[in-house]
């Protein structure tokens, strides 16, 4: 019998709720690439589609990355750190390290991986602009979403950084170095705790239940599509040329043909079994009652603490399914919804 491995965890609900209701810190060190030379504002142009030209110092952009067929292969946050020199924030820094160097040929620019050199911590919730004023000297009441600063905290040296993968309206992240990591843990503890908060330990808690809960995409979840599949298309610029252009123009035209849709299981059984692809393999396939047609994948499956249910993704053929629907997972009720279950 499949046990609800979410539902029932206290320990799990009590981490995230804690992220939700006041404030949670954990240790998450996305991997880093630097990108710096003459020609890395206009290297990056090419390798990502969303606009580099206009990020100012100091400032954050989300992204995608894509293939020549225009599939997503990565989705980074690209931090521009001083004139010449960009940070990338991913998952995924060995593929990205290939991709950098097989498209660096005319450009001026050098690409690294940092990830040892750096640990990063994530203060999310509520409380947490409250945690990082009694840390950081001078507050942080002027950092804006999406951008990074150089700050001391007591007397270690970090860089600061508005932003998080939990849907937080507040939340931040502090980037040290790794020799000062303990010690920077420590007075992060102190600070989190006192304001009420907790350590979230639970990599099924901050990967995967509190952004899901929120909207957010873990990579592995845009895996073989494209950006108008999961509606990311927002970020493309298509005033200059980068890579994967040719075929992303040419699904413009066309249309997508899968759409990414949330759903949540109402079957009354607490304990069933439908099968995630962030488990591994292909993910349940998903019917419409009464008819033979295969019309998606569960693509995730977790639970929103906020809501009390298990809810996911199911990447599906496009409109075939639609926000209200009744569809029978594995044998199992289930319901289509929005794609975010904070509204």
């Amino acid at each position: 019998m499949f046990k609800n491995i979410f539902k029932n965890d206290d320990w799990k609900r009590r981490e995230h709720m804690a992220v939700r209701e006041k404030v949670g810190y954990y240790l998450f060190t996305h991997q880093l690439m630097e990108v710096s030379g003459p020609d890395a504002q206009k290297f990056l142009d090419w390798i990502f589609p969303n606009k580099i030209d206009t990020l100012k110092v100091g400032r954050d952009r989300y992204t995608v990355m894509l293939n020549e067929q225009g599939e997503i292969i990565d989705d980074v946050v690209v931090m521009r750190m001083d004139e010449e020199r960009y940070w990338v924030s991913t998952l995924y820094a060995t593929k990205a390290d290939d991709w950098f160097y097989y498209h660096s040929d005319d450009f001026d620019v050098d690409c690294s991986e940092i990830t040892e050199d750096w640990h990063m911590f994530s203060i999310q919730g509520p409380l947490s602009k409250d945690v990082m004023n009694s840390l950081i000297e001078g507050g942080v009441d002027d950092l804006k979403f999406f951008a990074n600063r150089e700050a001391k905290m007591k007397d270690l040296d970090v860089i600061i950084n508005r932003g998080g993968f939990t849907g937080e309206k507040l939340g931040y992240e502090v980037y040290c170095a790794a020799d000062d990591a303990d010690a920077v843990q420590d007075l992060i503890d102190e600070a989190v705790k006192a304001a009420g908060g907790l350590e979230v330990t639970e990599f099924q808690v901050f990967a995967w239940t509190l952004p899901t809960e929120a909207g957010f995409y873990y990579m592995r979840d845009l895996a073989h599509t494209n950006p108008f599949e999961v509606g990311l298309e927002k970020n493309i610029n298509w005033d200059k040329e980068f890579i994967g252009k040719d075929a992303l123009l040419k699904i413009k035209e066309e249309g997508p043909k899968r759409e990414m849709v949330g759903f949540i299981v109402t079957d009354p059984e607490e304990n069933f079994y439908i099968r995630a692809k962030q488990y591994g393999g292909p993910g349940e396939p998903v019917y419409i009652d009464g008819e033979e047609e295969e019309v998606g994948r569960v693509s995730k499956m977790v639970y929103s603490y906020v809501k009390d249910v298990n809810n996911g993704y199911i990447l599906a053929k496009k409109d075939k399914l639609h926000i209200g629907d009744k569809i029978r997972i594995h044998g199992y009720e289930c319901e289509i919804t929005e794609k975010n279950w904070l509204n």
